[in-house]
């Protein structure tokens, strides 16, 4: 069935979020007098919400519920302070969501950061784009790779699910795009690799962003 929508990934997908994500975690990391992570250790950190970036951030056994609780406050202080500092669309980015949007594509955005933050985010740096809905992390819904968010989207899009196309930059999310019936995507400028997309459903993967337009004819 021809693709009539896309549905993506925010942070290492659309976004090169990594830098300011582990800034602000080494900063919480700072508070609580715990070592620090390289930037590397942090593409697989993320990914799959706040909480299980924290888990995976401080050592093991130090985290109870009351410091739980310190770290996701002291992580939106210091996430708000700079979302924004080195985080930039990644090259080719733009071009693509402009030939979607030129071809009256829908394009909406589903992520596992806390939905506040997600669409902070999308209007700060991805300024103009009409996208008919941007969905972050909320209590009470299920965060990917559970597909409940995903088929929402469908339906406000008004599309089939067979008709959408998933990109996404990790497991969690060619796990969302098989569970949901999309056609998932993997994007091999993000956070994971090739071998971990094709493992967890990817049905293509992609080098360059442009190359999502071929779907959609000239």
């Amino acid at each position: 069935m021809k693709p009539k929508a896309v549905i993506s990934d925010l942070d290492g997908t659309l976004l090169d979020t990594i830098d300011d994500l582990a800034d602000s975690m080494n900063a919480v990391l700072r508070r609580f007098g715990q070592p620090e992570h390289p930037v590397e250790a942090y593409h697989t950190f993320v990914g799959d919400g706040v909480h299980m970036l924290i888990r995976r951030a401080f050592p093991e056994g130090f985290l109870n519920d009351s410091r739980m609780t310190e770290a996701i406050a002291a992580m939106r202080e210091e996430y708000l302070a700079r979302f924004d500092a080195k985080t930039r669309p990644y090259p080719g980015i733009e071009e693509m969501l402009t030939g979607l949007f030129e071809r009256e594509i829908p394009v909406a955005i589903l992520s596992n950061k806390q939905h506040e933050f997600t669409r902070l985010t999308v209007a700060r740096l991805l300024p103009g784009f009409p996208f008919p809905a941007v969905v972050g992390a909320k209590e009470g819904v299920p965060r990917k790779p559970d597909p409940t968010s995903a088929l929402d989207l469908a339906r406000r899009l008004h599309v089939l699910p067979s008709e959408v196309l998933y990109i996404g930059d990790t497991n969690t999310d060619m796990e969302t795009g098989v569970a949901a019936g999309f056609l998932p995507i993997g994007v091999l400028w993000g956070f994971r690799g090739e071998s971990e997309l094709r493992a967890s459903g990817a049905a293509l993967v992609i080098a360059d962003p442009t190359c999502l337009l071929s779907f959609f004819g000239s």
